[in-house]
């Protein structure tokens, strides 16, 4: 019998592996697996990739995670933010790789490994320092930049609803990144606010199928994140 259900975020996150790449959903605040980040911080695995829309807000979650020290590199569109002194002081002090990539470059890179795209042509940031030592060509008059996809070993990532397949439906915009994450990793982690039996997702309304998940585990919604929520019919 196919059962992804992890007990504990602790069991969910067993064997991650020092020097792994890993995926962590969120568009700055929405969607972030804050759960998963401060399992991992427990977890202990070090010497990080790390792949985010952000850097870090304040000092919880992702900023927590880097300022362990265990992260090598980061890869993403937006590390800079009134709030993002974490990475300031480690970018700032050599201890920590930064590889910037522009957002839409960043959602297509993740979606190419999920699809099985070598590599694609995209004009982004052809002329800019982002383009510096990648291939480029002029194609019908217009100039691109070759951009390679990028492959995870873990993705960590919050959906709203899930079954014991790994099904996932996801809330408004703390659905952002999760969805290409999970088929660009080797194994998919998600967090879940209900799980439901199996059949009882509307298949139509699926967005991760749970082909792409290896565990969920379930955790309480909080006071800030149930305020306004209103469970769908």
């Amino acid at each position: 019998m196919i059962n992804k259900i992890a007990d504990s975020v602790a069991q969910a996150l067993s064997g991650i592996q020092d020097g792994a790449t890993v995926l962590i959903g969120g568009f700055g605040t929405a969607g972030i697996p804050g759960e998963l980040i401060d399992g991992l911080i427990e977890q202990g695995a070090r010497d990080l990739t790390v792949v985010n829309n952000n850097a870090g807000n304040g000092e919880t979650g992702l900023a927590a995670l880097l300022k362990t020290g265990r992260v090598r590199k980061i890869i993403c569109s937006f590390p800079r933010q009134v709030d993002s002194q974490v990475f300031d002081g480690l970018y700032r002090s050599g201890q920590l790789e930064l590889e910037l990539v522009p957002q839409g470059n960043l959602a297509e890179r993740l979606r190419a490994a999920g699809a099985g795209i070598g590599a694609f042509f995209c004009p982004t940031g052809y002329g800019t320092e982002l383009a510096k030592g990648k291939e480029t060509r002029e194609i019908n008059g217009r100039h691109y930049v070759l951009e390679y996809p990028i492959h995870g070993d873990v993705a960590l990532i919050k959906a709203e609803r899930g079954d014991r397949w790994g099904n996932l439906t996801y809330r408004m915009s703390a659905r952002n990144f999760g969805p290409v994450m999970a088929t660009a990793a080797r194994q998919t982690i998600a967090t879940v606010h209900e799980i439901d039996e199996l059949g009882a997702l509307d298949p139509e309304a699926i967005v991760t199928p749970g082909i792409f998940v290896s565990r969920i585990v379930r955790i309480a919604r909080t006071a800030t994140q149930g305020a306004g929520f209103k469970k769908s019919a």
